[in-house]
């Protein structure tokens, strides 16, 4: 296995991490996948979270972009954290070509906090739609060739919903942590940063959800899939385990939503 870290920024948290698998004579590596990892968008947690999850990848036989980001608490937040995340994808079209990569499906793997940033990027086509107002800054992206979209995303145990996540108090008030405010204090805000607001989406996306989740509900997942409709419904997958479960390589949680992204690599 190979791993070449890359910035796509200034700051010390505008990076990713490629992991490479072993190279084939003859075979060229096609598509990559995107490690997002959770922690409720706070700067506590990071990317070494996705770290297991890009190794086991590559040890299947695919490309990972483990991606780290600004965080609130660490000049993340809005927007930042949201700009981070679209610029960190929208690297891989340089990162592919210093490897001889094709770029080919471009897949997310979000877990938690990263599940919704998964979700969200996914939608970045339908985002000027939303509109913002005149006091927020727009979320800087690219709306040209460069842009690196979404081809399929697997969340998992993703915050899906965030205006019933605001509502539930999650995390002792992440999702005002991460906007800056409340709903209340900042609508549009809140209603661009929520992935229900660019449903119906046109790629696949599995809302994985662990049984014994204690830590985002069974709710988020089902209020996403329940707001999609055919012929590109968000669909709802059910595991065993717990919140963490979906990131150990042991698990069968995992594995199921590795055999996900497989599917939609191939």
């Amino acid at each position: 296995m190979r791993r070449h870290k890359y910035q796509y920024g200034q700051d010390p948290s505008q990076w990713g991490e490629l992991f490479l698998p072993e190279a084939r004579p003859g075979h060229q590596l096609r598509g990559v996948v995107v490690v997002i990892h959770g922690g409720y968008w706070r700067s506590h947690y990071g990317a070494e979270l996705g770290e297991p999850l890009a190794k086991d990848l590559a040890a299947h036989g695919m490309a990972a972009w483990n991606l780290e980001y600004r965080r609130a608490g660490n000049g993340g937040g809005w927007p930042h954290t949201f700009e981070d995340v679209l610029a960190g994808i929208d690297k891989l079209r340089d990162v592919a070509a210093a490897h001889s990569l094709e770029l080919g499906p471009v897949v997310a793997l979000g877990h938690s906090a990263g599940g919704h940033l998964a979700a969200w990027a996914a939608g970045r086509s339908k985002l000027e739609q939303l509109g913002m107002p005149d006091a927020d800054r727009q979320v800087k992206r690219k709306e040209n060739g460069d842009a690196v979209l979404l081809t399929g995303v697997v969340s998992q145990s993703g915050l899906l919903n965030l205006a019933e996540a605001e509502k539930l108090d999650l995390s002792s008030g992440a999702v005002s942590n991460l906007l800056g405010g409340s709903s209340s204090k900042y609508p549009v805000r809140h209603k661009y940063a929520d992935p229900m607001s660019t449903i119906p989406l046109d790629l696949p996306v599995f809302a994985v959800h662990a049984l014994a989740d204690g830590d985002v509900p069974l709710s988020q997942s089902e209020a996403y899939a329940a707001a999609g409709r055919p012929p590109r419904a968000p669909q709802l997958v059910k595991v065993p385990g717990d919140h963490f479960s979906l990131i150990d390589p042991k698990s069968a949680a995992y594995k199921k939503c590795r055999e996900l992204v497989q599917g939609l690599m191939a």
